[in-house]
This record gives structure tokens, C-alpha cells and sequence, in this order.
């Protein structure tokens, strides 16, 4: 996916001036560098492929070279405003770890990723291929991707762990969608926090 991406400008809306930021798997940084001109943030990125890590530091861009289904047992508790997983989260092995993680270190977590549900990869399916579009963009042979999930699935593990969604948009190949998103969404992207805190 391009990173002239429409969850850029909803990202940067839900980040005040100043906040400390972390992006993992935040590739070659862009997101972080958009950040930091558009909300002068404090950005740290993590980033497991050491080319993406490269462009970070040519980027002018903090970023540690980890392995995200270790864990951010480096980082300590709350020391983030936003911790961010821009598509992602369906990467990971150990999903609930990674989100319990994110809100360990974070203040409020913002994910994004592909609706496996949508109504184009339905069609897909039906017609006995695995789907290719632009929020899922590879075969099924060469994908990154390990998690095929909806936004049915995602939800209903946020209220089994106990993750509070402060927002939701959700997305067909950038426009919004306003009504049955699992069905007609390509994408979304929460912002998340945890049990007990009250949101700014």
C-alpha cells in the first residue's frame, strides 16, 4: 500500500501537537516524518526488515531494529501518547500480545488494517481464488500476512481483552463508510485504549 494513504490524515487527527509517538513496523518512516511536520511529535519507529530500517535513519528518523512478536519489553510503562500499527497488526503472530503491549506502553493504541470480510473479497472466495485488492495487494504466496480477520473478529477480541474503541473509521479504497462496515469496508482503523482510563 502507497503511503500517500488516506490514514494518514485520520491518524494525524487523532494526534495532539507534541505527543510522544510510537509506529511499529513503521517501514521506511514515513508516517513518522508526516507526524513530525504536522504535529511536531516526539517519533520513535520500530522496524523488524533492516532495508526499511536504513531508509528510517536516510529519513532522518529514530527507529530501532526489533522483532515485533518479542514483545516492547524495552519500553516502559505509559512512556507513549500514541502507539500506532499502521496495516500491520495482520502480520503478527502473537496478536493479543502485541495489542496488550501497545496498551501497556501507550496512553492509546491506533490500528489499521484489511477487512477480510469485504464484500469484493467475499466475491473472491466464492469464486474459488484468495483475494487481491488494494488493502490486501499480494498473492497468497508471497504475502506478509499470517492473520485473515474482519472487523466482526477484531472487535469481538477487544471486548473479550478488554480493549475500550474510543473511534472506528472504516473505509472502501478510501472513502467512508457509514453502514454495515464489515460488509462494505476494505479497511479500517481504531483508536483504542484501555479499561479504566478516561480518554482525553
Amino acid at each position: 500500500m502507497r503511503y500517500d494513504r488516506f490514514d494518514f490524515d485520520v491518524i494525524t487527527e487523532w494526534i495532539s501537537p507534541g505527543e510522544r509517538v510510537l509506529d511499529l513496523g513503521c517501514g521506511d518512516g514515513t508516517l513518522l516524518r508526516h507526524l513530525t511536520g504536522a504535529r511536531q511529535i516526539q517519533g520513535w519507529g520500530v522496524e523488524k526488515d533492516i532495508e526499511r530500517v536504513r531508509a528510517c535513519i536516510a529519513n532522518g528518523v529514530n527507529v530501532l531494529h526489533l522483532d515485533l512478536d518479542q514483545g516492547l519489553s524495552g519500553f516502559e510503562n505509559g512512556f507513549f501518547d500514541h502507539v500506532i500499527m499502521s496495516f500491520s497488526l495482520q502480520a503478527m503472530h502473537n496478536t493479543q500480545g502485541i495489542l496488550a503491549e501497545m496498551l501497556r506502553v501507550g496512553r492509546e493504541a491506533v490500528v489499521s488494517f484489511p477487512n477480510f470480510a469485504y464484500w469484493r473479497h467475499r466475491q473472491a472466495i466464492l469464486n474459488g481464488r484468495m483475494p487481491v485488492s488494494e488493502s490486501l495487494p499480494h498473492q497468497w504466496y508471497n504475502t506478509p500476512n499470517v492473520r485473515f480477520f474482519t472487523i466482526a473478529d477484531f472487535e469481538a477480541l477487544c471486548e473479550m481483552d478488554d480493549i475500550v474503541i474510543h473511534e472506528r473509521l472504516a473505509f472502501d479504497e478510501g472513502k467512508v463508510v457509514l453502514e454495515e462496515a464489515n460488509f462494505l469496508a476494505s479497511a479500517v482503523l481504531y483508536r483504542l485504549g484501555r479499561r479504566g482510563l478516561s480518554r482525553p
